[in-house]
């Protein structure tokens, strides 16, 4: 009967029709990763590499300072 209302509302405001519905989608086959993907993924590694090295060095001299 909760079904039956919820379908019955937007039929008589008239907008059932732009809803689309689990069926209109057609699943796609995925695509493999473009290049760019693994490029963008290594520089990340990369940067954060650097920060934490550039973190542990400035930990170490302040340690080894005082």
């Amino acid at each position: 009967m909760r079904l039956l209302a919820l379908e019955l509302i937007p039929s008589l405001l008239d907008v059932r029709g732009h809803i689309p519905r689990f069926d209109d989608f057609r699943p796609t086959p995925v695509a493999p990763a473009p290049a760019g993907a693994a490029r963008a993924l290594a520089a990340i590694i990369a940067v954060l590499a650097v920060l934490s090295l550039a973190i542990w060095a400035t930990v170490w001299l302040a340690t080894d300072l005082f």
